[in-house]
């Protein structure tokens, strides 16, 4: 097996542990919903978490499904418009994970350090 064809398997491997990575998090997460509500809890925490671990699994998801871009584009096909084609869908990746993160956590991303570090207030 060439170096290239190995690169291509290795592509593959993580593109479907990406894949799979999003699939898995959503059946969890519908089915701890679920459980939750069978379970006559707080519907709006039910929601909440429900959302952060969709989230969360779509955002690992997206990792790994740009690690596998990266090696495609600089191990099987390095050439000037594959690079480009890969600076866009980071772009365009990197503005969902933002959002994503924005959403499960409720502020940007550059903040949570912030916010971590701040003391809270006692009212």
């Amino acid at each position: 097996m060439s170096f290239q064809e190995s690169m291509e398997v290795f592509e593959k491997a993580i593109e479907a542990v990406g894949v799979l990575a999003i699939v898995v998090g959503i059946v969890v997460a519908s089915v701890l919903a679920l459980r939750a509500l069978l379970q006559h809890r707080d519907r709006g925490k039910t929601y909440e978490l429900f959302r952060q671990r969709l989230g969360r699994s779509i955002l690992l998801g997206l990792e790994l499904l740009v690690a596998a871009d990266i090696i495609h584009t600089v191990a099987i096909t390095p050439t000037f418009t594959s690079v480009g084609v890969l600076a866009l869908i980071v772009v365009v990746r990197t503005f969902l994970s933002w959002s994503l993160e924005m959403e499960i956590s409720g502020h940007w991303p550059w903040r949570k350090a912030q916010d971590e570090a701040a003391p809270e207030r006692t009212g």
